[in-house]
């Protein structure tokens, strides 16, 4: 590849991602859709524990039963 199309392609790029991001502007989100009711906010520790704790604990379950109920190593200790 030549700079050439190197240039035209970062170009393109840069256009499009310009252009999406004008379209998408935040303005849009002030106006309420038809039966939209949020509810009341969610605090610091709520959305820690909701976006950070709840998937930790998750993985350490998952992790945890894997762990535990591998049998793996119980026939490689036979083998042996």
């Amino acid at each position: 590849m030549d700079n050439k199309n190197v240039l035209r392609t970062g170009a393109v790029m840069a256009g499009s991602t310009l252009m999406m991001l004008l379209m998408s502007s935040p303005a849009f989100a002030l106006t309420r859709d038809d039966g939209d009711d949020p509810g009341p906010g969610l605090s610091v520790g709520e959305t820690l524990g909701l976006y950070v704790a709840l998937p930790v604990l998750s993985f350490l379950v998952i992790a945890g039963l894997v762990m535990v109920l591998d049998k793996s190593r119980k026939q490689e200790k036979r083998q042996v």
